[in-house]
């Protein structure tokens, strides 16, 4: 990510929520909208997650994984992920590899790891950065705090028609229990658990569409800037 430079001044909307809430399809609209630029930190723990199980390092060993995180520096360009020459967009988004990075997330040493590498998507005109600690960690001082969360059900139907629709193969209940236990786990871990920031617009999304979600968000960065 040599080519960003961080501008601390850049505004940032931070929304954060579990596993399959939409806050990835809701941030990219939003950042649409508003000519901002947009990070998914998820997708840095996919892309650890993806050579994690590729290289054999297991999900415990803290410090191969941040030697991991490291070592991959990946490129983000108009929807493709680069690693290494690799295109891995596709290859993130199986589901043993969301699994393993729900697993990996937990370790503090790789978490450290990738601090600097998310705030440097950090730049004008703004940022809009999903994930699960972007605004009680990596942005504190986002102008927009929002914290984006769906009944477990429908965001297991979600992911379902997620996973159908790249032609990987699913099964609803399976999704739904690991769903579950990745909740658990993001909940339950020492370095940053996953709760909503103070101060954070607190938006349920199990009977909005995407477009009303992404209505909302907007709406409330308009208020709080004057516009």
């Amino acid at each position: 990510m040599g080519e960003t430079s961080t501008d601390s001044a850049a505004p940032v909307i931070a929304i954060d929520g579990p596993t399959a809430s939409g806050k990835g399809t809701v941030a990219q609209q939003v950042a649409r909208a508003l000519g901002w630029n947009y990070l998914d930190s998820g997708a840095l723990y996919r892309i650890v997650a993806l050579f994690a199980l590729r290289e054999g390092v297991a999900p415990e060993d803290g410090p191969a994984l941040a030697r991991l995180a490291r070592g991959v520096e990946p490129r983000f360009e108009r929807g493709r992920i680069l690693v290494r020459g690799e295109d891995i967009a596709d290859a993130i988004r199986a589901e043993e590899v969301g699994a393993t990075a729900s697993r990996i997330a937990v370790q503090p040493l790789l978490r450290a790891a990738l601090v600097e590498l998310q705030r440097a998507f950090r730049r004008p005109p703004g940022l809009v950065a999903d994930g699960r600690d972007m605004a009680t960690v990596i942005f504190p001082d986002a102008v927009l705090k929002v914290f984006l969360t769906a009944s477990a059900e429908s965001r297991a139907g979600r992911r379902y028609k997620q996973l159908i629709e790249k032609g990987f193969s699913a099964n609803l209940s399976d999704l739904l229990r690991d769903l579950r236990e990745r909740d658990a786990r993001d909940v339950q871990r020492a370095s940053a658990p996953l709760r909503p920031a103070e101060g954070a617009l607190e938006l349920d999304s199990t009977d909005l569409t995407i477009e009303q979600t992404v209505g909302e968000v907007l709406d409330a960065y308009r208020r709080r800037a004057g516009h």
